[in-house]
């Protein structure tokens, strides 16, 4: 609580020295994976992006990047200013789009596919002109792809992944062909940027062009991985028309820095794509029976009808590997998700007015939950936040610094985990949360938006957030 507090006025702080203004307001971002915050800044007369970061080496290395790819014209976000330990920075605003939102659309449509063309062309760029004149030294936690970054992913897989689906296999054996990999891998090394984490939710579309965001944890190494990275992303879940043509794009690019047939580049691709596949199976592993976030498990089958596929032509090379792979992906618990399925869960989350009556239920399943939240300490008793809501960032300034309502829902999200986890198990299609409190504008609000978020990040679900009494309603639709 007071940590969020301070983190707040040193964003606030860092704005106004650099816009010379005070913020006329602070909405904090929808949480991600990462240990990092993110709060949109609204000036007078532009807007722009505060991150607040624990790693401060990290927030240099992104800083660092980004200023050195802004000079070189490629299409990143431009920091504006940062603190002087390096804590948080403020940077352009590029939206709320991200190419994954657009592609989760199906089918995917003419435009959306156009700028799927166009981030493919963009790559070749990032990884040579990004490339020239950067002093890999500066990236964090390693200035290129090396021996070691390989075994340490493989071995997550290991560990993280194929360990807790039960399959017996032989370690020893499984470590030579891991090394046989490794070597595979590191005859492909070049001067180039390797982006590490180059995928469709890590591209913002702002005024029809793509940009790129985190880039952190980018370093030296071979162009295939992050071809590899895109085209093959689980839940992307790219027709293998779709991804030859964007592979085709990719190729047409990328003859402006190196000349390679389509044959010869897809031999060597292939074996990137089992390496990428490997890894992020082992942090879907990691995220989701580890850290107990369910919604990573539902990308499994999508990773494991990629490794499906890729198997349907043999590696010699890593001959047994493959035979523990082919059994894994014979495993029941890994058929092919359905992306249409309509049985996916949909939550509703209201706050609302006590005096105007509890939400309806539309579903015709009878609601669910309902919270009082009338027993917490109540800003709208005082004038400075009487025509606020609980969006504003006063009032939740107010409410958490009280603490009151953070207590509450820490006890509401141990309910609504256990609910929730329990219709997915179920494949219930409906549950209903609503906040209520004496005006339907500060606390209900602010617990409504928390939970959402805090369901958000947990679980692959839909949810549709509505605060009745302020006409306000979204849909967070994965």
């Amino acid at each position: 609580m007071w940590l969020s507090l301070l983190n707040m006025n040193k964003i606030e702080q860092l704005y106004q020295k650099y816009a010379n203004e005070v913020p006329q307001n602070v909405e904090q971002l929808p949480i991600s994976g990462s240990n990092r915050r993110y709060y949109r800044i609204f000036g007078s007369n532009s807007t722009c992006i505060a991150v607040k970061g624990t790693s401060i080496e990290e927030n240099k290395t992104f800083i660092t990047l980004a200023d050195h790819f802004y000079k070189q014209g490629l299409p990143v976000p431009q920091v504006y200013s940062y603190s002087d330990d390096y804590s948080c920075y403020l940077q352009e605003d590029l939206g709320d789009d991200s190419l994954f939102n657009l592609i989760a659309t199906q089918p995917v449509s003419n435009e959306v596919r156009s700028l799927l063309h166009e981030t493919m062309r963009l790559l070749p760029d990032v990884q040579y002109r990004g490339a020239e004149g950067l002093d890999f030294s500066m990236c964090y936690p390693q200035p290129e792809f090396d021996r070691r970054t390989v075994m340490f992913d493989l071995n997550y897989f290991k560990y993280c992944f194929l360990k807790s689906t039960g399959l017996e296999f032989d370690e020893m054996r499984l470590e030579d062909d891991f090394e046989t990999m490794a070597d595979v891998l590191l005859r492909h090394m070049s001067d180039t940027f390797l982006y590490r984490d180059f995928q469709a939710r890590n591209v913002m579309v702002k005024d029809g062009k793509p940009y790129l965001i985190d880039f952190q944890g980018g370093r030296k190494g071979p162009i295939y991985y992050d071809v590899a990275s895109f085209l093959w992303q689980a839940r992307a879940n790219y027709s293998s028309v779709l991804r030859q043509e964007l592979l085709d794009s990719y190729l047409e690019a990328l003859q402006r820095y190196q000349t390679i047939s389509k044959e010869t580049f897809f031999d060597n691709l292939r074996h990137f794509v089992l390496f990428r596949t490997l890894q992020v199976l082992g942090a879907y592993g990691f995220r989701g029976y580890f850290e107990k976030k369910q919604h990573f498990l539902q990308s499994v089958p999508f990773a494991v009808a990629n490794l499906r596929e890729l198997l349907e032509e043999s590696f010699p090379e890593y001959s047994y590997l493959t035979e523990v792979l082919l059994e894994l992906t014979k495993l029941s618990k890994f058929e092919p998700a359905d992306p249409q399925d309509p049985q996916r869960l949909l939550v509703r989350i209201f706050s609302f007015s006590y005096k105007k009556g509890i939400p309806e239920d539309v579903s015709g399943n009878g609601g669910g939950y309902v919270f009082d939240c009338r027993s917490t300490h109540n800003p709208g008793r005082y004038e400075p936040y009487k025509k606020l809501t609980g969006l504003d960032e006063p009032v939740i300034q107010f409410l958490e610094k009280d603490g009151e309502i953070v207590l509450f829902l820490e006890s509401v999200y141990a309910l609504a985990d256990a609910h929730v986890a329990r219709y997915l198990e179920r494949g219930f299609t409906n549950l209903m949360f609503a906040f209520g409190c004496t005006g339907g504008q500060h606390r209900s609000v602010y617990s409504a938006e928390h939970l959402a978020a805090h369901l958000a990040e947990k679980f692959d679900v839909d949810i549709i957030l509505e605060h009745r009494e302020q006409g306000i309603r979204r849909e967070l639709v994965k």
